[in-house]
């Protein structure tokens, strides 16, 4: 590492590339067991914030295993590894001023907090995706949790390996109670009041513009 110089001091900075864009960058991060609706969830609020005119990119777990995460397996440390990938991908983005869209069950509560540390709490904002077992099981439509059961998956998430529930999410979302697009409209509204944090505080587009 001693031959390693980051320039962070020479590259176009966060607040300036936020001032080009008109937002700010944040991440949605989306926890819950497999088959809970994260990704459906999240690329339904993706495409209302981009009907609002706001730059999104989400990066779904699945996609994310298939490309920069493809070495890795589902054994504990593989695990964290993906999710610490996952977060550093994350921070490239909101750098950009990009809202960002993380959809990954992150099993434990180290691992989200390693990744709210890695990208930052001020830009973090965990999403509980909250559905019983039983449930995400009759919606698995690619048979994952019939093979863990059989044995033929090890280390599944829910089966063999625990998942530890956000103790305080930012939202918490339980999918087999409400619509999905409740579930979007509640995710909206949440980052309107935001505050500091939200989605929506932008910085001002005509600043030192000229008509």
């Amino acid at each position: 590492m001693k031959n390693i110089h980051p320039v962070f001091d020479q590259i176009v900075g966060r607040a300036e590339k936020e001032k080009i864009l008109g937002q700010r960058g944040v991440v949605l991060w989306f926890t819950g067991l497999s088959g809970a609706g994260k990704t459906t969830v999240a690329a339904q609020v993706e495409r209302s914030l981009a009907s609002r005119g706001i730059l999104t990119q989400l990066l779904d777990g699945d996609n994310i295993r298939t490309g920069i995460n493809s070495n890795l397996g589902f054994i504990e440390d593989d695990r964290r590894e993906n999710i610490r990938r996952l977060a550093e991908v994350s921070r490239l983005f909101v750098q950009c001023g990009v809202v960002t869209l993380a959809c990954a069950i992150s099993p434990t509560l180290e691992m989200r907090a390693m990744a709210r540390q890695i990208i930052s709490p001020e830009d973090f904002i965990e999403i509980f995706i909250d559905s019983p077992l039983d449930v995400c099981e009759s919606r698995d439509v690619k048979g994952l949790y019939r093979k863990a059961r059989a044995g033929e998956m090890k280390h599944f998430t829910g089966i063999d390996a625990p998942f530890e529930a956000p103790l305080e999410p930012d939202i918490h979302l339980r999918t087999h109670e409400f619509s999905v697009g409740d579930c979007v409209r509640t995710v909206l509204a949440a980052l309107e009041r935001w505050g500091g944090r939200k989605a929506f505080e932008t910085v001002n587009k005509h600043e030192n513009r000229r008509p």
